[in-house]
């Protein structure tokens, strides 16, 4: 792996991260979220 790739794959994780950790922050979204698993069952 070139050191690129691996800049890119690390920038690209630290953004995933970065969306998860302000969805987190919505509290509206958490409830939506929750709702939704429990009507799969």
């Amino acid at each position: 792996m070139t050191q690129r790739s691996r800049l890119l794959i690390a920038a690209l994780a630290v953004g995933v991260l970065a969306g998860v950790f302000l969805l987190y922050t919505q509290p509206d979204f958490m409830v939506q979220m929750a709702n939704q698993l429990w009507s799969c069952f």
